[in-house]
């Protein structure tokens, strides 16, 4: 398999629940909302590798690339993932229906 070749996305979601799971020191409803917090450190990660690529704090100066802000936008992705699968096992469901929503607002129809 070639580094391009499509991997399953929502197989390699549930694994990675799977792992997160067997590995897990909280669990019940604080797992599902540290998941979900999860999202937030990831984010500001996102705005700090901006800030890096742009150099926009002058005592830093540039100290990333927009690679670096595309993985971890990357990043943002799988945790939102992984967190929407914590939520509820028709993760996959539940995400084809929003943005099949999603697409209709905002394409239309067609």
């Amino acid at each position: 398999m070639s580094e391009h070749e499509d991997v399953d996305l929502w197989r390699s979601v549930e694994e990675l629940y799977g792992w997160l799971g067997a590995n897990r020191v909280v669990d019940g409803p604080d797992e599902v909302l540290l998941r979900i917090l999860k999202l937030s450190e990831e984010v500001g990660e996102v705005a700090q590798a901006v800030v890096g690529a742009t150099g926009q704090n002058p005592r830093k100066g540039v100290t990333h690339t927009w690679d670096d802000v595309s993985a971890e936008l990357c990043d943002v992705a799988v945790t939102a993932l992984v967190a929407l699968r914590t939520l509820t096992p028709e993760a996959r469901d539940v995400f084809a229906g929003h943005l099949r929503r999603v697409r209709e607002r905002s394409l239309g129809a067609g």
